[in-house]
């Protein structure tokens, strides 16, 4: 469901534009707000969530699904942790859904999905990678890097079941929003993929906008 914040931006007490294949580690407390902002239009932006003072306790894509039985997230989805746990709420949200299945890219994948000489193009997953070895006093290691949103992603399951790669339904300045329900560390890598339609082939910059 579509719905437009209140928030203003110059009112933000933090405001960072990541760059196009960049990664973006931060805190929120509970009760802020953060948004998440398409610059300009179609830029999957891959997103994990932790709890700040146990990074064992993360977003949980199986639990965020059944406590709302949708695979799609927006305005009013609640994300779960691994331990059954409310995390995030998304309070506005003027795309109108994002995808919980579609996972990241890595090297091996897409190899997998479209050639061998794919498999040295910068991935999701090395972000995620450079992020934990850059931030070690994070306590964000491999073994944390679990199942991801796709923000602004569109993963269309078809009537058999399967998963596709379609043109994006997000434009130039959409964002979905959050308010924290507890003190989260979040994980994004603004993803560098070239080879589907995911970044309608052209990656480009997100903002990240924090309010307390």
């Amino acid at each position: 469901m579509k719905k437009e914040s209140m928030l203003l931006e110059e009112n933000a007490v933090f405001n960072q534009v990541v760059g196009a294949g960049d990664y973006f580690l931060h805190d929120v407390k509970k009760g802020q707000k953060f948004r998440i902002v398409d610059v300009e239009g179609n830029q999957a932006s891959d997103s994990l969530f932790y709890n700040t003072h146990d990074k064992e306790e993360r977003y949980s894509a199986e639990n965020t699904i059944r406590e709302q039985m949708n695979i799609f997230l927006t305005t009013g989805t609640v994300l779960y942790t691994n331990y059954n746990r409310p995390m995030l709420k998304i309070v506005a949200d003027n795309c109108g859904r994002h995808d919980t299945l579609g996972g990241a890219c890595a090297t091996e994948s897409n190899t997998v999905r479209y050639a061998i000489e794919k498999k040295f193009m910068h991935a999701c997953r090395d972000s995620w990678m450079l992020a934990c070895n850059e931030n070690p006093k994070d306590g964000i290691s491999k073994r944390d890097i679990a199942h991801n949103i796709n923000f602004f992603m569109n993963v269309p399951v078809t009537e058999d079941g399967y998963l596709t790669f379609a043109d994006g339904i997000s434009a130039p300045g959409l964002y979905v929003e959050f308010e924290a329900l507890m003190d989260t560390t979040i994980l994004i890598s603004n993803c560098p993929q070239l080879n589907n339609p995911c970044n309608a082939y052209n990656p480009t910059p997100i903002k990240v906008l924090v309010w307390d």
